[in-house]
Formats: C-alpha cells, structure tokens, sequence
C-alpha cells in the first residue's frame, strides 16, 4: 500500500499521497530494523508432572535465560497448551538474567495434552513485521481416567492363581494325574516311593499341564455404542479399573481397545494408552467385540466386553456369543444413571454400570 500510494502519489502529483507513501515505507523499514539481531535465549519448558488423574492440579514452569553478552530485548513467548495458546511477556534482560513464568494445564477431561514448542515471538509495535524462534520440543501430559480399586472383588471370578488344567501331560507340573514306569532321564525328586516299594520297581509320577489365567479386556470404540460422550468416559474409567486390578494381581491380561492393544507391562502404561481412546463412527461395537477376542487372544479365560448403554440385550448377547465355549464372558454395560444389575445365563454374565464407585458392587454379585 505504501508503495502504491507513493507511486500514484508521484503520478499524480499528490503531494499528500507521495508523503502517506513514504511514512508507510518507513513503518516497514523501522518493523525491519526491530527484528535485526540475533536472540540468544536458553529456554526450559518443565512440567511438574506428565502424569495426572483427572481434575488434579497440573501446572508448569517457562524458564528464559539471555545467553548473549548484550541486554536482549523484550519480546513475547507463544506456548501452545493443547488448543489454546498462552502469551507470556519476557522483559528486557541483561545478560544471563532469568525471567519465569507459570501456567496451569486445564485437567476436567481425560486427554494428552500436548504443551509446547515454546515460540518466541519479536518484531514491531504494530504487528506488520514478526520473527519466531522456537526453542523447545513440546511435552506430553497424560490426563489418566479415573480409577476405581476393586481388591478382592474378582478374584473368585478371574480363576484360580495355579491356573486351569489341560488335558496335555507333563512330568512335571502342580495338578497330579497318575503314576507310570520310571524311565531313564526322569527326574528323581518326582519318584512315589511308596509305590516304588510296594510293587519292585520305580515309579514316577504324572502330571497334566496347568496354564495362567488370561484375563482380556475388550472395549467398543463405535460411537453407536454411546448415548453421550460421558458413557465412554465411564466405560474407559470401567475397563481400566478392571485391568489395572489385574495387573497388581500379576495375573495375565490383555486390553483391546481402539485399532489396537494397550501396554499392560504397568499401571501407568496402561493408563497413558487409555488417556489417547476415543470413540469413532467405524469402530469396533460390541457386537464385534467377541469375534475380536477371539481373533487376537484365542487363549482367553475370562473375557469383559465393556460397552455403552445404547446397545440392547441381543447386542450383548451377540457379541458374547462368539467366544470360545471355555471362555467366562462378562459383559459390562455401563449406562449412566441406571441401577446394578447382574443376570447369569450359563457363561455368559450381563452387567450393568451406572456410575464408577458401583463398579466393585457389580463384580461381587457377578463372583456370587
């Protein structure tokens, strides 16, 4: 525009015009001037905790440090939290001065919070000319789902610590079987001696196979399956209670959730995987969710499909129907609001779930 009006100004002999067009050019010429020079700053993004439960307080520190031998001067710092973006104003600093700032990370849903890159930001008063630095990566914080303890109130349901007995034979094993004829290389310790005695030669001792117990976990992720929002955040709260119980029962579990499974090595594993679930138009309902245990973890031996309240009975029993005839289906409803209930048909166990504290009421009544 500055040169526009120069020129017709020139053109046209309009002193008036020519003159806006020079004071234009100079405004340009003095942003330009403004953003000359090296910034030499030694920026730290810390964050007290990358890990929070939600509503708990999370905040965070901005560290800028002048780094050059010259007094730097003021500029603004961009820092993108999640979808907003905060401004932090850094004052003039002489060298190595420090300058900090706050902020709060707002924690009211489960999420990952992406906070950074840390931007600063230099140019002049009127915003026609801008440089941008950027000067740190940015950091995750994990918004983990609210967790209810269950102790003992499964563990009738999740089998026995020693596992579930197989028909294949072993020579060594906890579930006695029968005797046979010793045979050499066996193990010594396993000889039965009285018998050993009474017939004139060694006899040894059988065993059948026992296997751990494989608890699965498996959540629909198909927006149909929810009447709002809140049921999902309810049934991921459902599901990741129910795993992460497991796994300080040092049990066997798997978690399918999303396009695929979650980190059950530790609770907090577990939990920063379940912080990143959301709901989709083509994701796996409950109807489907049979078919996917069966498919990923045909070894299971206790199986909770955890859904929303909109599906109905036949919904459920449909996508229990598809687990092997071994496996102890648990299907756990969780609709906002509703009362406990539990009904037992053969192997197949329909719970529902109105809020999270009913959790450990349900499972008892499943175990009884």
């Amino acid at each position: 525009m500055a040169l526009l009006a120069l020129v017709a100004g020139r053109l046209l002999g309009w002193g008036e015009l020519a003159s806006l067009g020079v004071a234009g050019l100079a405004v340009v010429v003095v942003g330009l001037l403004m953003t000359v020079g090296r910034t030499r700053y030694r920026v730290v993004l810390d964050l007290a905790d990358h890990r929070v439960r939600i509503g708990q307080r999370a905040v965070g520190r901005v560290e800028v440090r002048n780094a050059a031998r010259r007094r730097a001067l003021p500029s603004q710092v961009d820092l993108p939290v999640g979808d907003r973006l905060v401004e932090l104003s850094v004052p003039g600093l002489a060298p190595d001065a420090v300058h900090d700032d706050l902020f709060a990370v707002p924690t009211e849903r489960r999420a990952v919070i992406v906070v950074g890159p840390v931007v600063s930001r230099r140019g002049d008063p009127l915003g026609l000319v801008q440089r941008r630095l950027r000067w740190t990566e940015p950091s995750e914080l994990f918004v983990h789902p609210e967790v209810v303890a269950l102790g003992g109130a499964n563990a009738g349901l999740l089998r026995d610590l020693e596992g579930q007995s197989t028909r294949d034979l072993s020579d060594s094993d906890l579930n006695f079987h029968a005797l046979r004829d010793y045979v050499a290389g066996d193990d010594r310790r396993y000889i039965h001696w009285r018998t050993t005695a009474r017939r004139g030669k060694l006899m040894v001792k059988q065993f059948e196979d026992t296997r751990r117990t494989l608890t699965v976990v498996a959540l629909a992720n198909a927006t149909g399956d929810y009447r709002d929002p809140d049921e999902l955040e309810l049934a991921v709260s459902v599901a990741a209670s129910v795993a992460v119980q497991a796994i300080r029962d040092e049990r066997d579990v798997e978690v399918l959730a999303g396009p695929g499974r979650l980190r059950t090595a530790t609770p907090p594993l577990l939990l920063d995987d379940c912080s990143r679930l959301a709901s989709s138009s083509a994701g796996a309902g409950v109807v489907l969710l049979g078919r996917r245990v069966v498919r990923e973890t045909p070894d299971a031996s206790v199986a909770f499909l955890v859904t929303g309240g909109a599906p109905s009975d036949t919904d459920l029993r449909l996508g229990a129907r598809a687990l092997p005839a071994g496996t102890r289906a648990v299907v756990l409803r969780c609709a906002l609001g509703e009362d406990v209930a539990v009904r037992t048909q053969g192997s197949l166990t329909l719970a529902t779930v109105g809020a999270l504290a009913d959790l450990p009421r349900a499972l008892r009544r499943v175990v009884g």
